[in-house]
């Protein structure tokens, strides 16, 4: 018995480093969406657009999961550095059978986003000037941009959502033009 709960200790342990290390590196926790964030953002991604559909921090899985649901016929990559969210959508992904979704454990900043149509994030601010500055230099296609409660900073957003919840929520969309 007790050789169990040592065990079942240091598991919780690792896992509570694993995020806490993932947090001290990328500046945010892994957050989820919520079920209005993630239905409102489903809403504005366009069925018609060619090209990749990229998750820019997918967390546990809940946008980018659904969204591989919702466009079985669209290629969707999710990129997550936490290494516990990012393990909890691989069991998912597998267990529902989501052949065109593809996840990586890595960090956006150092993807490739020029093929993709579509980008949705929910980041922080750091990483909205991070996602700007890597669009100025190395996104040369039009692009429909998602983004759950953070702008980008000097970008004026296409539409502006504002959830019925208790924050009013703000979901901004872009139609990035390159420059």
């Amino acid at each position: 018995m007790n050789y169990f709960f040592l065990i079942l200790l240091v598991i919780v342990f690792l896992i509570v480093l694993s995020i806490v290390w993932s947090t001290l590196k990328t500046g945010i926790s892994p957050m989820m969406s919520s079920s209005k964030a993630c239905k409102t953002m489903l809403a504005e991604i366009d069925n018609h657009e060619k090209g990749l559909l990229i998750d820019l921090g997918s967390g546990w899985g809940t946008l980018v999961i659904a969204a591989a649901q919702k466009h079985p016929n669209k290629q969707v990559i999710g990129y997550e550095l936490s290494w516990l969210p990012w393990l909890v959508s691989k069991i998912l992904k597998y267990s529902l059978r989501l052949d065109n979704l593809t996840l990586y454990r890595k960090d956006f900043k150092s993807a490739e986003l020029s093929a993709a149509s579509t980008l949705v994030c929910y980041l922080f601010p750091e990483g909205m000037v991070a996602l700007q500055e890597k669009l100025a230099h190395e996104v040369f296609n039009q692009v429909t941009i998602v983004s759950n409660t953070f702008a980008l900073p000097s970008c004026q957003p296409t539409r502006v959502i504002r959830l019925r919840d208790f924050y009013q929520t703000p979901i901004y969309v872009y139609h990035w033009q390159p420059k």
